[in-house]
C-alpha cells in the first residue's frame, strides 16, 4: 500500500469521525450505544463472579463461621425453657394470689379467727366412706374438730378429726352432715343434710307454710352452737309438698364448687364477745310460745288485779288525837319495856302495773330475750 493510500484511507476515516461525532451531538444516539454495551459487557462479565463469591462466602458461613452456633443454640434453647417455666409458675401464682384476695374478703366478726389452710387431698379413694379433703393444718396450728370451714363463697364443712399438723374435714355433702339453716328471705328454718357427692342436699322439717322459694339462698342460723350465725350454704333448687311426711321436700345445691378446692378459710373462736347491743324497749325484742286459753285468762286477771288502785288507809282515831293534842307526860307512870325484835322479813315491793306484762307477748305467753350472734 502507498502512501497517497493510507492518506487517502485516513482522510477518509476522519472525515467520517467528524461527521459522526457532529451528529452525536445533535443525537446522543453513539452515547447511548456505548454506554449500553458496556453495561451489557460489564453485566456479563460480573455476574459470574458475584455468584462465585456468593457461594464462597456461604460456604465459609455454614462451615467455618458457625462452629460456635451450636452451643449458642444450646444455652438459648435452655434459656427460652426456663423462661417459659417462670412464666407458668408465675401464672399460677397470679391465679393463687387472686384466689386469696378473694378468701381474704369474707367478712368474719371478732369472735371467730380466720385461718387459711391448703387443701392437701380430696376423698382418699373411690371406696372412701366419707365426703372429706385434708387440709394442712392440725390441732397444733388451729385445726381442732368442730372448726367450720369457709371460702369466700360460703360454707365449706367442718374439722373431723385432726393430728398434730393436718386434719381430715367433713365436707356439707357427706350423709352425716347436718347444718341448722333457715331461708334467707323466707326466715324458714330446716335441717340440712348432704347425700354424697354429686348428690343434691335435703332440707328436712321445713314447714308447709313456710313461703320457701326456688332460687332462695339457705344461710346457717347458728342454733346448733357449730357455725357461726349469716354463713350462706346452698341455693334452693326445688321445692314441693312431700308425700311422706308434713314437711315440704326441697332439695339444694352447694354454693362452693366443693370437688375443685385449693384454699379454705378455718374460723376458730378468738374467745371475744360481741359488746351489747341496746335493746328494743325495757326488755328488747321478746317473743315466745302462746300459753294455753285458762293460763292466759288467769294471767289477764291477775295483771288487772295488780294495776288496780288501792284504797286509801285511815289512820286510828287515838293517832289522830295524839297529832291534834301533845299528850302530857305523866312521871309517875312508867314507860312499857320495849318489845323484843324478831326477825321480820321485809315486804316484797309491789310490781308496777306493767309488771305483769313485761315478760308476756299480746298473747299472754311467756317472752324470752333474742340474742342476735
Amino acid at each position: 500500500m502507498t502512501l497517497r493510500r493510507l492518506l487517502l484511507i485516513g482522510g477518509v476515516l476522519l472525515i467520517l469521525f467528524l461527521a459522526m461525532y457532529s451528529w452525536n451531538r445533535r443525537t446522543r444516539v453513539l452515547d447511548e450505544l456505548a454506554a449500553n454495551v458496556g453495561l451489557e459487557i460489564s453485566g456479563a462479565v460480573l455476574s459470574p463472579l458475584r455468584s462465585v463469591q456468593t457461594m464462597a462466602g456461604d460456604f465459609w458461613k455454614r462451615y467455618f463461621d458457625l462452629v460456635d452456633v451450636r452451643e449458642e443454640n444450646l444455652r438459648l434453647k435452655k434459656r427460652l425453657d426456663e423462661l417459659e417455666a417462670m412464666l407458668i409458675a408465675t401464672g399460677e401464682e397470679i391465679a393463687e394470689l387472686h384466689r386469696l384476695r378473694a378468701l381474704v374478703q369474707f367478712p368474719v366478726d371478732v369472735r371467730w379467727r380466720p385461718l387459711a389452710a391448703r387443701v392437701l387431698a380430696g376423698k382418699m379413694g373411690p371406696n372412701a366412706v366419707l365426703d372429706s379433703i385434708i387440709l394442712s393444718r392440725g390441732y397444733m396450728t388451729g385445726a381442732r374438730p368442730g372448726v367450720p370451714l369457709v371460702t369466700n363463697v360460703g360454707l365449706v364443712g367442718r374439722i373431723l378429726r385432726s393430728s398434730p399438723h393436718a386434719s381430715t374435714a367433713l365436707l356439707i355433702t357427706d350423709p352425716g352432715s347436718r347444718i341448722a339453716v333457715f331461708g334467707q328471705k323466707s326466715r324458714a328454718a330446716g335441717i340440712l343434710k348432704g347425700q354424697g357427692m354429686g348428690k343434691p342436699l335435703e332440707v328436712d322439717f321445713v314447714q308447709r307454710d313456710a313461703g320457701i322459694q326456688d332460687g332462695e339462698i339457705l344461710v346457717t342460723s347458728g342454733l346448733d352452737d357449730k357455725f357461726p350465725k349469716g354463713l350462706p350454704v346452698a341455693r334452693i333448687s326445688s321445692v314441693a309438698p312431700s308425700d311422706y311426711t308434713q314437711f315440704m321436700a326441697v332439695l339444694a345445691t352447694p354454693l362452693v364448687d366443693l370437688q375443685h378446692l385449693e384454699e379454705v378459710l378455718l374460723l376458730e373462736k378468738s374467745g371475744v364477745d360481741l359488746p351489747p347491743e341496746e335493746p328494743d324497749g325495757p326488755m328488747g325484742e321478746l317473743v315466745g310460745p302462746p300459753l294455753p286459753t285458762h293460763m292466759a285468762k288467769a294471767r289477764e286477771e291477775a295483771a288487772k288485779n295488780a294495776a288496780a288502785p288501792e284504797a286509801p288507809r285511815t289512820a286510828p282515831v287515838e293517832s289522830r288525837q295524839t297529832q291534834d293534842q301533845p299528850v302530857q307526860p305523866d312521871q309517875n307512870v312508867t314507860p312499857p319495856a320495849p318489845a323484843p325484835q324478831q326477825n321480820v322479813r321485809p315486804a316484797r315491793p309491789r310490781p308496777s302495773p306493767d309488771a305483769g306484762n313485761a315478760l308476756r307477748n299480746s298473747e299472754g305467753a311467756p317472752r324470752y330475750r333474742i340474742i342476735t350472734p
